[in-house]
């Protein structure tokens, strides 16, 4: 009886290991000094983990042209930030490809070495920001919460998770952590014609927005930092793709020589920005390469 009895409690155990080995697990700590960069994933079985990214794209502030004034605001607030003074969270929003991902890798860059980390989470996981934030509040690093392209539709529970953390909790900030968020959408929100029929007018004039209308400005209101992109025009987009050439390794001859190419590879692809016109830079160099 007692030899059944042991067999039945082994079992038992071994049962419960299997299903503590599939059930979700309290975000674990990494090893920090791995990576400057870090991506938030959830594995198949939901546990989530913190990836080191080995190879950070090498991007520089100086490597950024025609945007002065979006890196003048953001290198401010990082500088504040990584100094232990008061900054604000970040939205980057505006036309597409006009540098607003690349400026986020390029203060990165710029100050890792005074404690700047930073974490890349999906709109799909944002509802697990709390814990990624529990992780990192007491380190000495200062990090970077990065959501990249971000835009939501009605009803989407990361809106209510991004929203809660930005200023909607009882806790309060914590200091080493800053959300940084890009996007195409001002309001991260779609924004429709019957939206305009909520306004209401009073009778001195004053024109005030419906519910529906003040629930979707209120999560980029949030964000204490607007920074706007616009697309660029032909002579500000020649002198991207001159950047990116002259970083290449192309020779001023052969810059000047490409100007008649990068228009056409801009026409071609209907856009002027500075995503098209790193793209241009590569196939052209490698062109050269080869001839």
């Amino acid at each position: 009886m007692s030899q059944t009895l042991e067999q039945l409690l082994a079992k038992v155990s071994q049962l419960v290991d299997r299903i503590e080995s599939v059930l979700p697990q309290p975000l674990s700590a990494p090893d920090w000094s791995q990576a400057i960069a870090w991506r938030y994933r959830k594995r198949s079985s939901g546990h989530g983990v913190l990836e080191p990214v080995r190879h950070v794209a090498a991007m520089t502030l100086d490597d950024l042209k025609e945007i002065d004034q979006q890196k003048e605001k953001l290198q401010r607030n990082t500088e504040q930030f990584v100094n232990g003074r008061p900054a604000n969270n970040v939205l980057l929003t505006g036309a597409r490809g006009t540098g607003k991902s690349s400026l986020i890798k390029a203060c990165l860059n710029s100050y890792a070495a005074q404690g700047l980390r930073l974490i890349e989470v999906d709109k799909a996981d944002l509802t697990d920001l709390p814990d990624i934030i529990e992780v990192v509040a007491s380190r000495p690093e200062k990090f970077m919460v990065y959501c990249d392209d971000l835009s939501f539709e009605d009803g989407e529970p990361g809106y209510k998770a991004l929203k809660s953390i930005l200023d909607g909790t009882v806790a309060a900030s914590t200091p080493n952590v800053l959300i940084c968020a890009t996007s195409n959408r001002r309001h991260l929100l779609p924004e429709y014609m019957s939206e305009n029929l909520t306004y209401k007018h009073t009778d001195d004039g004053e024109v005030h927005p419906g519910e529906g209308v003040e629930e979707k400005i209120s999560l980029s209101e949030r964000f204490g930092l607007w920074i706007s992109f616009y697309p660029f025009s032909q002579d500000e987009y020649l002198h991207i793709a001159a950047q990116w050439l002259g970083s290449l390794g192309a020779t001023a001859a052969q810059i000047e020589a490409a100007r008649a190419d990068a228009l056409l590879w801009a026409l071609e692809r209907g856009s002027r920005s500075g995503r098209v016109a790193y793209q241009f830079a590569r196939d052209y160099m490698g062109r050269q390469a080869l001839a």
